[in-house]
């Protein structure tokens, strides 16, 4: 009984995580290859047809391509800046962990809050940064209007409210490194730059890895934003996948092809991931010593 007893203990988390986790996945690919009319019940095995039908939609491809044009609008300047701050704020002093707090809070609030906010702010007329804009000579900038700039409006929401969740990371990643190397870097009147290039970012990487693939995950899964703010618009401009799989599944009510595009942004998501972790294998360091 003493050898089964810490199972026991784990038994309401694992139950709790098959229920509401690992059953609705499975549930989801059961679907995928099955036609299933929601207003009955009744449920068909069709094969990969529901797959078939997604890879030879146009839409599909639209909005797999925004998909891919929105993860390199937000994530790059996302790492940079988190890097960057993370410089800024590693000290410990109390204005410095204020400003972490600050930066952190817009990770914890609602999207949809931050989402409503955003789009007032964004608003043509009466927005902020218009009406900040106007006041520097620059005329309105249709940012939720025009098909490119909603996309960018969406990437900057995006950064801003994850910013703070990967600061703190790259301030733990840096307050790890040994001051050591920096006092022997300094004896060897070696730069700023020369001291970033050659100590920090080598030894930053790891922390950099999962931020990457952290960033890409949700970068492929932002649904809230979009919805809110633009909602897939103007003219699909920002019609991501998670935006045409709300489409599919709870407007057309198609929920087998829905679960079809939900198995493969699953299995596309844990393919980019083990491609990274392969190719960074041998070019990032996890020993500090």
């Amino acid at each position: 009984m003493r050898i089964l007893r810490p199972y026991l203990y784990l038994l309401p988390c694992v139950g709790l995580l098959g229920l509401f986790v690992y059953w609705p996945i499975v549930y989801s690919a059961w679907l995928s290859i099955h036609q299933t009319n929601i207003l009955n019940g009744r449920s068909r095995y069709v094969g990969f047809d529901n797959y078939l039908e997604l890879f030879g939609s146009e839409q599909f491809h639209h909005s797999l391509w925004v998909t891919f044009l929105l993860m390199l609008v937000s994530v790059p300047p996302r790492l940079i800046l988190a890097l960057a701050l993370a410089h800024l704020l590693r000290e410990s002093h109390a204005f410095a962990r204020l400003l972490r707090g600050v930066y952190f809070l817009p990770y914890v609030t609602s999207s949809v809050a931050i989402s409503v906010i955003w789009s007032w702010m964004f608003n043509t007329d009466i927005g902020f940064i218009n009406l900040t804009l106007g006041a520097i000579g620059i005329g309105k900038v249709p940012w939720l209007q025009d098909v490119n700039l909603a996309l960018v409006a969406v990437g900057i929401v995006a950064i801003w409210k994850q910013l703070g969740y990967d600061t703190l990371l790259f301030i733990a990643g840096l307050n790890a490194i040994p001051d050591d190397y920096y006092e022997a870097a300094r004896i060897d009147r070696a730069g700023r730059w020369r001291r970033f290039r050659d100590i920090t970012f080598p030894l930053v990487a790891p922390t950099t890895l999962f931020l990457l693939v952290v960033s890409v995950i949700d970068s492929f899964q932002i649904f809230t934003l979009v919805n809110v703010i633009t909602r897939g618009g103007p003219a699909n401009g920002t019609d991501v996948l998670m935006n045409f799989l709300y489409y599919l599944s709870f407007t057309l009510f198609d929920i087998s092809t829905g679960s079809a595009l939900a198995v493969l942004l699953f299995l596309g998501l844990v393919a980019i991931t083990l491609a990274k972790l392969a190719f960074a294998r041998d070019k990032v360091n996890y020993d500090l010593s």
